[in-house]
């Protein structure tokens, strides 16, 4: 069963409906459970999922080895900020970001609605996760992403040979009109941002988290708002089923060149509106118009969550102190330790929190062509002994 996050209005899961008539986001209802001992987290956590994904139990045809990612304490980062600093690296996942999570759960719905087509809207990280798995199951497989995507990120969707339509306009209605397609058509299937079955894959995350660590504060880069409920859903699971006695603080980071859901949130308002022109380096999480972003709002006020914005300066310098620890991430992922620096400052997070950030995908998608050439050093190979003992 599917339920409003609004109106709490009921569809049944047999339809690939995501949008309720209201406009609001649809969601899988809430499913206590317990942890089952040994296994992936899709078998430990087995008790969480809807029945559609118990009775296929996540054959061959459909994983990849998703998930069980690592969280690493950083301890330069913890220092810097006087708090107990954890990153959750989605980086690692088979197509390099977290996407992977819900692509395999909102597939697996396809797949028993007997899709044809599997379609996604995305600006890269998306498509290419939709693609990798759609080959994986079979199934024919279009991406339909902006006119202005970069071309690094179009090789690798291109790699798993999709589809690809470059779509000129606005992101945010692209994300509908996909929508009306699968409406009318039941053989094509779009696995959107905010689709109910890829929010169930994204709540895995909250499992792992609170596996491995014990925040005060989770910390989430927000675009359409997938994510973001993701995480609060598994956690409200948690603690409905006794397993979790207190939610961490939820806090919502976007970029300041698109930051529709931070405005509304400092303005007070309960619905968000349309950001007439985007622009930051943060491209992953510069939606306009996110669909997620009215439910992300009541969840921050249900769960006195927070909600910040950080520039692409902050973000560049956050992504290189990340790398100073070990992980090249993308600039949208950088958004969580960028918004550190201001909420210490102001209180909002206190000395010696336990933080948790989620890196949400990999650097290799965002390489520009740009590094510092004083770093690279021209020697002849007879110089090399001469280089060490200098250097030594």
């Amino acid at each position: 069963m599917l339920r409003c996050v609004a109106c709490g209005k009921e569809y049944s899961s047999k339809k690939s409906r995501q949008i309720c008539r209201c406009g609001e986001p649809l969601e899988v209802e809430h499913i206590p459970g317990k942890i089952a001992s040994g296994g992936t987290v899709w078998k430990r956590f087995r008790d969480f999922f809807p029945q559609e994904m118990k009775e296929t139990d996540l054959r061959d045809l459909h994983t990849l080895s998703e998930g069980e990612t690592p969280t690493i304490k950083v301890d330069e980062l913890s220092e810097i900020y006087d708090v107990d600093l954890y990153l959750k690296n989605e980086t690692v996942n088979p197509t390099w970001s977290f996407k992977d999570r819900g692509t395999v759960t909102s597939l697996i719905h396809a797949s028993r609605l007997g899709a044809k087509t599997i379609g996604t809207v995305s600006t890269g990280n998306m498509a290419s996760s939709v693609a990798a798995y759609g080959n994986r199951l079979g199934s024919k497989t279009v991406v339909l992403v902006p006119e202005d995507i970069s071309d690094r990120k179009l090789e690798q969707i291109a790699a798993y040979d999709p589809l690809i339509l470059k779509v000129a306009g606005d992101y945010g209605d692209l994300f509908y009109e996909s929508l009306e397609l699968s409406a009318d058509d039941p053989e094509i299937y779009f696995s959107n941002s905010n689709s109910p079955y890829r929010i169930e894959g994204y709540k895995t995350l909250a499992f792992e988290i609170i596996e491995e660590s014990s925040p005060d504060f989770v910390i989430i880069p927000t675009s359409s708002g997938g994510l973001f409920r993701g995480v609060m859903k598994g956690l409200i699971e948690l603690k409905k089923s006794g397993i979790l006695d207190k939610i961490p603080t939820p806090v919502s980071v976007q970029a300041a060149g698109c930051s529709p859901i931070v405005r509304a949130y400092q303005g007070g308002k309960k619905k968000i509106e349309r950001w007439s022109e985007p622009g930051t380096e943060a491209g992953a999480i510069a939606n306009p118009l996110p669909p997620g972003g009215n439910e992300v709002l009541r969840k921050l006020d249900e769960h006195d969550g927070l909600c910040t914005k950080v520039s692409d300066e902050e973000i560049m310098d956050a992504q290189n102190k990340i790398a100073s620890e070990g992980i090249f991430c993308q600039p949208a992922s950088a958004v969580g330790v960028a918004a550190l620096k201001d909420l210490r400052e102001n209180g909002s997070i206190e000395k010696g929190s336990e933080v948790i950030t989620i890196i949400t995908g990999s650097g290799l998608k965002n390489l520009r062509g740009k590094f510092d050439r004083q770093r690279v050093k021209h020697i002849d190979i007879s110089e090399l002994k001469e280089w060490y003992e200098e250097e030594s």
